[in-house]
């Protein structure tokens, strides 16, 4: 560890302005298989935080933007790379199923107990101790399931339920542009379904019913964002490859 440079607080985040009122926040100095997008939308009446990171440098103090105006933030799931400034904002969301871990992430429950150690970083964060790492409760104000709508004024997004990776997963989509905030059910990298509470068969009749979303850009909850096209090759490549291994869907309700 100790050929790793160690990063202060203001140069931690690193925002990147994309199309149609979208902002991406991220974590450059941890490695990308680790390092959560955090997605900040603007709208009229109020702005959208979606995730919030590993928390270990708070977002309020070292992101301007997050604190301009109004704000709804919401967990796309609750393992420890999402949910770790989640405390720092009032009006905070999460699905049913996720909503005990939110308000109690205990390590073992966030995965933060596999995966939040000094393997994570490329610079290491000022301060940081793996063997102390927590992430602070943040009980839930609202709970979306799916069908709800995060309604930000002259903008709506519509939550889906995306189970498989883990139980209370959530996208959000809105139908106007295409933009799909998808979490960690879809992104452009290794997916990844053999945590605790994943569910393959689950994985897989999430993906498929997602599959014919009318996308224009997908920003996901790791790697780089996408379009259509890849959208659903990344899907297929995922259901071939689970029906290959023997694995069959659970029929969705």
């Amino acid at each position: 560890m100790g050929s790793l440079a160690v990063i202060d607080a203001p140069g931690w985040y690193e925002t990147i302005r994309m199309a149609d009122g979208v902002t991406l926040i991220h974590e450059p100095w941890i490695k990308p298989f680790f390092r959560c997008n955090i997605w900040h939308v603007r709208g009229r009446d109020r702005d959208l935080l979606f995730d919030t990171g590993l928390g270990h440098f708070s977002l309020r103090t070292h992101v301007p933007l997050v604190t301009e105006r109004k704000l709804t933030c919401v967990a796309s799931h609750t393992h420890f790379d999402h949910i770790g400034c989640h405390h720092e904002f009032p009006d905070r969301c999460v699905h049913p199923a996720e909503a005990k871990i939110l308000a109690d992430p205990r390590n073992e429950w966030t995965v933060a107990d596999r995966y939040a150690t000094d393997d994570m970083f490329d610079g290491l964060p000022q301060g940081w101790e793996s063997s102390r790492y927590r992430i602070l409760p943040a009980p839930a104000d609202r709970l979306l399931d799916h069908g709800d709508v995060v309604d930000l004024g002259d903008r709506a997004f519509e939550v889906i339920h995306t189970p498989g990776h883990s139980p209370g997963g959530i996208a959000l989509c809105e139908k106007k542009t295409g933009i799909l905030l998808s979490g960690d059910i879809i992104y452009d990298g290794p997916l990844i379904d053999d945590v605790y509470h994943s569910d393959i068969p689950d994985y897989m009749a999430t993906l498929l019913a997602m599959r014919e979303l009318d996308v224009s850009v997908v920003h996901g909850g790791h790697f780089p964002s996408f379009g259509k096209v890849r959208y659903r090759q990344l899907i297929d490549e995922y259901l071939a490859q689970k029906r290959r291994a023997g694995c069959h869907l659970r029929q969705r309700p």
